[in-house]
This record gives C-alpha cells, sequence and structure tokens, in this order.
C-alpha cells in the first residue's frame, strides 16, 4: 500500500511538472508526457484493484486538464481518459508474467505506443467533434512524439520506480527481488 500512495503522489507531482515542461522545438513542438510511463510502470507492479485506481488518478487528472468546452458543445468528455488508461493499463498488467521474469523490453515499448494511443485518442474525439480529421506531419509528431520520448524515458522510469519499489519491500514483488530488515536480498 505505501508503494501505492507513492506511485500516486509521483502521478500527481508528474502531472503538475509536465505543464512547465516547454514543448521540445526539435521534435515539432511534441509534448513530453511523464504520467503515463509511471501509470504503466503501475500496472505492472501493483495488483489489479491498485492498478485500477491508479488510472482512475491519472485519468481524472488529465481530464481536468484537457476537457474543453467551447460555448455549448464539450469537444472532450470528462472521464474518457479514465477508461482509456484502465484499459491500456490491464493491457500492460495481462503482461506481468514477462514483468517478473525480467523481461522490461515489451513494456517499455508499450509505454510509448501507449501514450501514443492516448494521444490519438483525444485527437480522434477532437476531430470527430468538429467534423473534420486532418493529418498532416506535424500532428503525427505531436502523437507520436511524446510515445517515442515515453519508449526512451521508460527503462529509466521503471528502474527507478523498481529500486523504490524493493525499497519500500513493495508486497507484490517477487520474494527474491524485496529486501529484508537489514537492506540485503
Amino acid at each position: 500500500m505505501i508503494f501505492f500512495l507513492i506511485l500516486a503522489l509521483l502521478v500527481i507531482v508528474a502531472q503538475i511538472i509536465e505543464i512547465f515542461i516547454p514543448p521540445l522545438d526539435w521534435m515539432f513542438n511534441a509534448h513530453v508526457y511523464i504520467v503515463p510511463v509511471i501509470v504503466f510502470y503501475g500496472a505492472m507492479a501493483l495488483p489489479f484493484p491498485l492498478m485500477l485506481c491508479l488510472a482512475f488518478i491519472a485519468g481524472f487528472l488529465w481530464d481536468a486538464m484537457t476537457v474543453q468546452v467551447l460555448d455549448t458543445s464539450v469537444e472532450i468528455s470528462f472521464g474518457w481518459s479514465i477508461l482509456l488508461y484502465a484499459v491500456l493499463a490491464a493491457i500492460m498488467h495481462g503482461l506481468k508474467p514477462l514483468f517478473n521474469r525480467g523481461r522490461w523490453e515489451v513494456h517499455c515499448v508499450l509505454s510509448g505506443l501507449c501514450t501514443s494511443a492516448i494521444l490519438l485518442a483525444q485527437y480522434l474525439m477532437i476531430s470527430f467533434r468538429r467534423g473534420s480529421i486532418f493529418f498532416n506531419r506535424e500532428v503525427w509528431w505531436q502523437i507520436g512524439g511524446p510515445g517515442l520520448l515515453a519508449m526512451l524515458m521508460a527503462p529509466l522510469v521503471f528502474w527507478s520506480l523498481h529500486w523504490v519499489s524493493r525499497l519500500v519491500n513493495n508486497p507484490y514483488l517477487q520474494e527474491s527481488e524485496r529486501f529484508d530488515e537489514f537492506g540485503s536480498r
């Protein structure tokens, strides 16, 4: 439970930090998203109910940041990203046996793909509401760039969070990965 609270706090802090990270000029103004990577690590390191709670927190914060109402029409509905985070995190949770065997490569790649999927869903929702879908190179970089960055960040973030998980003796880790009271395995 302690590790879940740490992850929930990290999601909140990362959501605030993301506001202040400027878009990357060299990637067609792509943004850096840290929250999905933290949530997807939580999907592998937490049991299913706590993973759903973490997805709810991240989705709620994402919706609070992106809900758009223009005049009387709602472009992005509140609650859609909670469901999207839950579905994508459940997919990652389903691949937990690979994670338990120390195979993180698939999860790193999926973190990038799922981050891009969240942005693509948001773009499609706005496009359908406006009645026109327009894809150009900049739009693809706005969707794929953050996914690529998430994929590159994932190994470092996963390793750091795994270290914290072991430090707080996360009971959901394998027995061989937890530290005893003296700090040894």
